[in-house]
């Protein structure tokens, strides 16, 4: 079957070209929008003069008959179709004859597939935007059912300071929040058209990018002939804001796994997010948190992928950026389906408010605020810091806390203290105090989630 391209050369080129060069299996998923900017590419050339109404009509009909067989699964591609863009187009020459040849009047596949990919991306920026919007939704939920919930914040893997479960859900909710902006701001800058850049150099027919953008939904078309075609940052971009999702949901994951075990009983997982050992009979592994966190690779292969690939590319296109696709496809999926996973993981988990409780209650997490009790009273920080760790030292050799020693061994250490230190050290008074914007009080996590809610309800996706 000789190719769309045939003229000048018409040899038949060998199997392992065509192995190598075809790209259907991966770009077959732009259809929609190949067809979609097919048919505006097609009202603007009618609108230009350059097809009459019943060759726009005859275009169209044909194009969304088209359509419709790929979304009911019945289409049947050409012979050996190159790439979903010239497959479409033969199918379309194929259906209605003339009119078919004169679609690609003005338009390069160069042009082509940089509109379509565009148009995908943007689409997948919409439904990545909904799924963290869904995420940051059940943390809201989870935070305001754990305010005080009172558990141990780490430094170094080692108990730090007393926190609550939903001040550390916040956390995680201010990464998501910053994913969600990142995305939004990737739109913005993909948000041109380069439908009419041609194959590099525009074209000499009297086209209208404008109303192409408008009607295909861009802000305006995109300003250079030759970055038109050869630009691929915005794919970049967002498979850096991807990266950066998956990050957070590896991060995320990692407390999971490490909370869901005996040696932290924080949390346990439902049944439906865990699977079992083929050996170990007693084991209830947390699957979907692990394969989240290994999933990450990939997303991060595919950024790499596409920096190497435009690495030292002379303008403007190059056959090279063939290879775009399949990396930020994967990397998509690989997002969508860790997102809309790790969501319904995060809704149904338990939380084991004595363990954590138990654990805030031992480590010494209440030290700062045994020094700062003395800061309060006079005492120069550094000084009240030496004090207190000396404090801690006694503990420890006598198997002791804090809260439990004897009030004439803390004045041993410095007459400062009195018998209300008692209540300082208690964890719940510890964690009431930390009420500075940010904190893990139940007032501070109360207007952060407060912050978040509005957040969610003024977003448009």
């Amino acid at each position: 079957m000789p190719k769309i391209w045939s003229g000048r050369t018409d040899a038949e080129t060998a199997e392992l070209t065509d192995k190598l060069n075809y790209s259907i299996d991966i770009d077959r998923r732009l259809f929609r929008e190949d067809i979609t900017g097919s048919i505006v590419h097609a009202k603007m050339l009618a609108k230009q003069g350059f097809l009459t109404p019943h060759e726009f009509s005859s275009i169209e009909t044909g194009l969304e008959a088209i359509r419709e067989k790929f979304e009911n699964g019945t289409i049947a591609l050409p012979q050996n179709s190159e790439d979903i863009h010239m497959a479409i187009e033969t199918l379309l020459t194929d259906k209605i004859g003339d009119p078919g040849k004169r679609l690609h009047t003005a338009r390069s596949r160069n042009d082509q597939v940089a509109t379509d990919f565009r148009l995908y991306l943007k689409s997948a920026c919409n439904a990545i935007q909904k799924n963290l919007i869904e995420l940051l939704s059940a943390i809201s939920i989870k935070a305001n059912l754990h305010l005080e919930t009172v558990m141990p914040a780490y430094t170094h893997m080692q108990r730090a300071q007393p926190s609550t479960y939903a001040h550390y859900l916040m956390a995680y909710a201010q990464m998501f929040r910053r994913d969600f902006t990142r995305i939004a701001d990737c739109v913005k800058r993909m948000d041109e058209c380069p439908l009419g850049a041609g194959a590099l150099c525009g074209t000499s027919y009297d086209i209208d990018r404008d109303f192409t953008a408008q009607e295909l939904g861009f802000r305006e078309p995109t300003q250079n002939s030759i970055d038109s075609v050869s630009d691929r940052d915005f794919a970049v971009e967002l498979l850096a804001a991807l990266s950066l999702i998956q990050t957070h949901l590896s991060r995320f994951s990692e407390e999971i796994v490490l909370w869901c075990s005996s040696e932290f009983r924080f949390i346990e997982l439902d049944d439906a997010y865990t699977t079992g050992s083929s050996m170990m009979p007693q084991k209830k592994n947390p699957d979907v948190a692990e394969l989240i966190r290994g999933k990450t690779g990939r997303v991060y292969g595919g950024l790499f992928n596409i920096l190497t690939v435009l690495k030292g590319l002379p303008l403007a296109y190059n056959k090279d950026m063939q290879e775009d696709k399949e990396a930020v496809f994967d990397a998509l999926d690989t997002i969508l389906l860790s997102l809309e996973a790790f969501t319904e993981m995060l809704k149904s988990l338990k939380v084991n408010e004595d363990n954590m409780r138990n654990a805030a209650a031992s480590g010494f997490i209440n030290a700062t605020d045994c020094a700062d009790y003395l800061v309060a009273r006079g005492l120069p920080f550094r000084d009240a810091y030496a004090i207190v760790g000396h404090l801690v030292s006694v503990c420890v050799e006598n198997v002791a806390t804090l809260e439990n020693l004897p009030l004439e061994v803390f004045r041993n250490f410095s007459e400062l203290f009195d018998k209300d230190v008692y209540e300082t050290l208690t964890i719940d008074s510890c964690v009431r105090r930390r009420n500075s914007a940010g904190g893990p009080s139940p007032e501070s996590v109360a207007k952060q989630i407060a912050v978040l809610d509005d957040f969610i309800g003024s977003t448009d996706v």
